[in-house]
């Protein structure tokens, strides 16, 4: 297979109808490879709530990887049940590092997260708004805020072109939050596809948390929702049907994968 520049390929997608981007991780190691690498994330949590088998479970699979433990304690759970005389509390363990691994990995990110839009360089924003401008649709596996202040800094009295999708709940017209409703994704062209640190599932509604409507750091509004144990939607299950399963579940994630597999035109993929 012969590999062709970002530019060709731009060329060679002029006659579709649209166009599509797919961000993996590499988009945010791209910005903060000190931040958003497993490693480093690795580095900078925090395992002294989990059992100490927890961590060690890295060593044994050799990896830094949250997600491929996370599957591994799964699994390894499933398998030992099907075994006579396993003891109930070594199998609970399992499932409570599992669990607890998910959430540490939410945390980690959020705590080591940059504090505000500010700590990214103007230029840095601008290549990013140079990249993104070739697409009609976005939609990204990232947990982190980098995309979306990409797309909320835009020049002084110009408005985003991204639609997210949420808007101002009716009923509250005041909150501090913006909430997504199925009704309102007609036109949306950014889609979260694994949920994001600032997207949270409050039973009855979507919500998003922005900094607009409470002058507050949305980093920070993160973090105190996070030690009140108010955790955001976010996929990081093992398996691909153990995602598939969370995603189904949740209205948003739901609507997110439906959109993606519906999409027709060209698919550009970074980062992955």
């Amino acid at each position: 297979m012969e590999l062709i520049s970002f530019s060709a390929a731009l060329e060679n997608s002029r006659g579709c109808t649209k166009s599509h981007l797919l961000l993996g991780n590499g988009f945010s190691i791209a910005c903060r490879p000190d931040i958003f690498v497993y490693g480093k994330l690795f580095e900078q949590a925090d395992f002294s709530k989990l059992s100490p088998s927890a961590k060690k479970a890295f060593d044994a699979l050799g990896t830094q990887d949250f997600e491929r433990v996370i599957k591994a304690l799964r699994d390894a759970k499933a398998v030992l049940a099907a075994y006579d005389g396993v003891p109930s509390k070594l199998l609970a363990t399992l499932q409570e590092d599992a669990d607890g691994l998910r959430e540490l990995l939410v945390q980690t990110i959020a705590s080591s997260h940059p504090a505000w839009p500010g700590e990214i360089e103007e230029h840095e924003y601008a290549a990013c708004r140079d990249f993104i401008a070739n697409f009609d649709s976005v939609y990204t596996l990232n947990y982190d805020l980098l995309l979306y202040w990409t797309q909320m800094h835009t020049e002084e009295g110009a408005q985003p072109s991204s639609d997210d999708g949420f808007r101002k709940p009716e009923d509250d017209y005041d909150a501090a939050y913006v909430t997504w409703e199925p009704g309102n994704s007609h036109r949306q062209n950014t889609w979260f596809l694994h949920g994001a640190l600032h997207l949270f599932d409050a039973g009855t509604e979507i919500q998003k948390y922005t900094w607009v409507n409470t002058g507050i750091r949305l980093i920070e509004q993160i973090r105190d929702a996070l030690k009140r144990d108010y955790f955001p939607i976010f996929v990081a299950e093992g398996t691909s049907n153990e995602k598939l399963i969370r995603i189904r579940h949740n209205d948003y994630l739901a609507k997110a994968y439906r959109s993606f597999s519906e999409i027709g035109g060209a698919l550009f993929v970074y980062g992955h």
